[in-house]
């Protein structure tokens, strides 16, 4: 009885080992995924994160039911995964152009009464894989900021999607509602609608559009009862006139479980339509000027984050990059001045307002769609291309991405972090991106 009492006590500690060890595993595993995907990661930096949670020496998860702790050779294993790139769009832009991360640990579990036997120690070990995107995170305000200028009517021809512009944009919109949260994954359904939100909302989002609308009009984006009026770009913005199409909603899907977009929301009913057919309108009548449509957008979320703490601001911003409104486009500004607002400089203008919301805290991610490789007229003072300013808007070269296939596009603008040029699946690694790290089995190929 007591050799048998000594035994279970022995297997015990080799289990709650055991156990131990997967757990800082996978800890690790997910640490070095996170790694991977930060801007400017290595090698090192990735294997510093992983033992940083590893129950090394040292490691944050290092236990005395563990003896001579060690990461594998050969470990950690970064990797691209073509079932992360298809299935889940986790595209291979981490170190080495990978996308997840395997980590193997050995150990040593100290045993007692086997030392009748002449067994000192037993030997343990656990590999966990990680993928470096594709769990729900926090809640995310979303403000995406489409171009509506007349240019987004012509057809873009290429195999991509081989429609109107607007249609291709709107289109990748939603790819992203599909992959956004609205409510808690855990939830079967969201529960009841209150004005746009459900309860326990998770990603809220708002459309904001360029150039302005006026406010008398603006429902017709989303109710298809009659035409928008467009406003110009004054400064300052009247009260008659709208950047915001849609406010800040999170009834796009029924839930997180929900593959379908439901055409009861404002927004769906903008980007889509009830029949198939998006409300949203593109009618143009002024020039390119997107600085103060981005100053709108990130007061709105700096609004909305305040209503909802803990909540994190995103936005997207889908243009060609080519600012050229002339003066007359923008009463009340400055005509020569290069500094917001004016119609001089207007590219570096959009610049300085997608840098101040990155500074606030606002990741920006941006859309250079058919960029052209030249244009940027009006900053005379510091020459630049559309391409380059969607890219320097962008909070880093991991955020932004380029379809340069578009029709007027320059194959010289292309987005090296992130090389998609489909918008479906530029919107689907966006709203990828806005989740975490997650582990997935060993096995995935």
């Amino acid at each position: 009885m007591l050799g048998l009492a000594g035994l279970v006590f022995d297997m015990g500690l080799i289990y709650t080992a055991q156990l131990t060890l997967n757990s800082s595993t996978q800890a690790a595993a997910l640490a070095g995924a996170e790694a991977m995907a930060l801007p400017g990661a290595s090698q090192t930096s990735v294997a510093a994160a992983v033992q940083s949670l590893s129950s090394v020496s040292g490691g944050a998860n290092a236990s005395s039911l563990l003896t001579g702790a060690a990461i594998a050779s050969g470990y950690p294993a970064m990797s691209c995964l073509s079932t992360m790139s298809t299935t889940l769009a986790v595209s291979c832009y981490g170190v080495s152009s990978t996308n997840a991360i395997s980590v193997r640990q050995t150990a040593s579990a100290p045993v007692y009464f086997l030392r009748l036997f002449g067994a000192g120690s037993f030997s343990l070990s656990a590999t966990a894989t990680a993928a470096m995107r594709g769990s729900t995170s926090s809640p995310y305000n979303v403000a995406i900021v489409l171009d509506t200028t007349h240019s987004m009517t012509s057809l873009d021809s290429a195999s991509n999607c081989s429609n109107t512009r607007i249609s291709c944009a709107l289109s990748g919109v939603q790819v992203l509602l599909k992959t956004l949260s609205p409510c808690s994954p855990a939830l079967s359904t969201c529960g009841t609608v209150t004005n746009g939100n459900v309860p326990n909302s998770m990603d809220r989002v708002s459309l904001f559009v360029f150039p302005p609308v006026t406010t008398a009009t603006v429902s017709h984006e989303y109710d298809c009862t009659g035409t928008v009026t467009t406003a110009a770009y004054s400064y300052p913005l009247p009260a008659t006139a709208t950047y915001q199409a849609v406010g800040f909603v999170s009834d796009y899907r029924s839930s997180d479980r929900a593959s379908s977009l439901s055409t009861s929301s404002r927004l769906i009913a903008a980007v889509k339509g009830t029949s198939g057919t998006p409300c949203l309108q593109v009618i143009g009548g002024y020039g390119t000027y997107y600085a103060q449509a981005i100053t709108s957008a990130q007061a709105a979320l700096v609004a909305e984050q305040i209503s909802f703490p803990g909540s994190k601001n995103v936005m997207i911003i889908l243009s060609d990059g080519d600012a050229s409104a002339s003066s007359s486009d923008m009463p009340g500004s400055s005509p020569t001045s290069g500094t917001y607002m004016s119609s001089a400089q207007e590219c570096h203008q959009a610049i300085t307002a997608a840098q101040n919301a990155a500074n606030a805290g606002t990741r920006v991610y941006t859309v250079a769609y058919g960029a052209a490789a030249s244009g940027c007229g009006t900053d005379t003072s510091s020459a630049i291309t559309p391409c380059q300013t969607m890219e320097r808007m962008a909070s880093s070269s991991t955020y932004f991405y380029s379809d340069y296939t578009a029709t007027g596009g320059s194959s010289t603008c292309i987005a090296s972090s992130q090389p998609t040029t489909s918008l479906n699946q530029i919107f689907q690694s966006i709203g990828l991106d806005l989740t975490i790290s997650r582990l997935i089995p060993n096995n995935t190929t």
